[in-house]
């Protein structure tokens, strides 16, 4: 089944374009099924860059997927056309009585603020709570990972001595888990921020679990014991060119930038992109939309009967 998004949002054309198998929504009407209802918390500036490859990733499925692309009310988007967001998305305010199988809130610039000083934080702790009683499985990814840990665990984060960029290997911690299914043993992930939390703060938490990490970017993918909370420090989403893009555009600015690692052959920018993370980024997403599918309750109005 495909995922179920307007025909007319922008990232409808592109994927049909790929082969992806994307549905309008009058066609979805005709099937006599209950799609998964799946939001998208979207606080990047390039929302459609950032939506396009996110329904990519949830579109990769047997499973129907209706998608909800939410934006923060509270902030004025600089770089999103205003008719994008008034024809396409919802603020939290408009949802807030729905109930959601599963929920993606993404990364955001912000990194270097503290989280309290972000202009959208008070909406965005809100949302956070309202996910407690009213989504089955969210996925924090990036910032939003940072985000969550610190609203939902007191986990701060800190500055890095230098930005993290590059693909990097990533070593399985729990191979049982229902997330990791299929996984290899070894697997690569993009990362691209200037903070990170510490092995050791999550370690003191007994409610929090690393499923994967990395010598070099620390621990990767986290999970709540109750598994309804997720927390992602990398990119698996980003396309082909994304870090080419951020490094090249960085570099006209005249900013003193490295190359991202384990990225071009031969870490040589003059050369080819080898993209070593995909199959496993379409794994991920795929696993964590068939462990919503099959955990659930079929009446999402049940949620709040679920333990916290």
């Amino acid at each position: 089944m495909p995922i179920v998004i307007p025909k007319n949002l922008p990232a409808y054309k592109t994927l049909k374009e790929e082969n992806v198998f994307v549905m309008a929504e009058k066609r979805a009407e005709k099937q006599d099924i209950r799609p998964l209802q799946i939001a998208i918390v979207n606080l990047m500036p390039t929302k459609e860059v950032t939506e396009t490859q996110l329904i990519r990733m949830l579109a990769n499925t047997p499973l129907q997927v209706e998608l909800h692309l939410l934006h923060m009310d509270t902030h004025e988007s600089k770089n999103t056309d205003k008719l994008h967001l008034e024809n396409f998305y919802q603020s939290y305010e408009e949802i807030k009585t729905h109930k959601f199988d599963g929920m993606i809130i993404t990364g955001a610039p912000v990194e270097f603020l503290p989280f309290e000083e972000v202009d959208y934080w008070e909406e965005l702790k809100e949302l956070m709570e309202y996910t407690k009683h009213n989504v089955f499985s969210t996925m924090h990814i990036c910032w939003g990972a940072q985000a969550g840990l610190y609203y939902h665990y007191g986990i701060n984060k800190y500055e890095l001595p230098k930005k993290l960029f590059g693909v990097f290997s990533h070593t399985v911690k729990d191979t049982r888990s229902e997330l990791m299914r299929g996984f290899d043993e070894v697997f690569y992930a993009p990362h691209s921020r200037h903070t990170q939390v510490r092995k050791e703060d999550i370690k003191a938490v007994p409610e929090l679990k690393i499923l994967a990490e990395s010598e070099i970017a620390g621990p990767h993918i986290i999970v709540a014991r109750n598994k309804r909370q997720i927390f992602i420090q990398g990119h698996a989403e980003y396309d082909k060119e994304t870090l080419k893009l951020e490094y090249d555009r960085d570099i006209a600015k005249g900013m003193d930038m490295n190359v991202p690692d384990n990225y071009y052959k031969n870490d040589d920018p003059s050369k080819s992109i080898v993209v070593r993370w995909k199959g496993h980024a379409n794994l991920f997403f795929a696993n964590w939309l068939n462990y919503i599918y099959q955990e659930t309750p079929f009446d999402l109005n049940k949620l709040s009967e679920l333990k916290w």
